[in-house]
């Protein structure tokens, strides 16, 4: 009898989520998807997460948490982070407990990676403008954001 005749035990499936759960959080829904996928859909999965959970080696919030960390890190605005952590399985009212707990200056946020992406310098032209607002847009920031990001740090007022 080969390995991979052999049934599937959930204290396998439990390893494999551990070994994932060690490099990094993960969202249910995530680690989820990973497991069916390599466990084609074993009936295990769901308790081994739910036990996970009640564990509290796997959790959501923390992952909400980690995941708003890195985000903000790499510059990105709110609507940005809420359109990527949906993609994780991750309900918006999660990501707003978090988000209100971590009391994030969005205005100043915007500004700074305006300021590391552009530098001091203002745009002259209406094409450089709306090419810096497309960035700013793209990262997730609101309308209000980088207006505030491209005129309050003298980006682009007009000289």
């Amino acid at each position: 009898m080969s390995q991979q005749d052999q049934p599937i035990k959930p204290s396998k499936i439990r390893s494999a989520a551990m070994d994932l759960l060690t490099g990094r959080e993960y969202s249910r829904a995530e680690l989820a998807k990973k497991l069916d996928k390599r466990f084609e859909g074993h009936e295990s999965i769901v308790s081994v997460l739910d036990r996970l959970q009640r564990e509290g080696l796997q959790s959501d919030e923390r992952f909400t948490e980690a995941f708003l960390r890195s985000r903000l890190y790499r510059g990105h605005g709110l609507a940005r982070i809420k359109m990527d952590i949906r993609q994780k399985g991750i309900q918006d009212d999660m990501l707003e407990a978090a988000v209100e707990q971590s009391d994030i200056d969005w205005f100043a946020l915007a500004r700074e990676v305006a300021q590391r992406k552009f530098g001091s310098s203002p745009a002259t032209e209406q094409k450089d403008r709306a090419k810096r607002m497309r960035f700013l847009q793209y990262r997730g920031f609101n309308f209000e954001q980088i207006k505030y990001a491209l005129n309050s740090s003298g980006i682009d007022e007009p000289s």
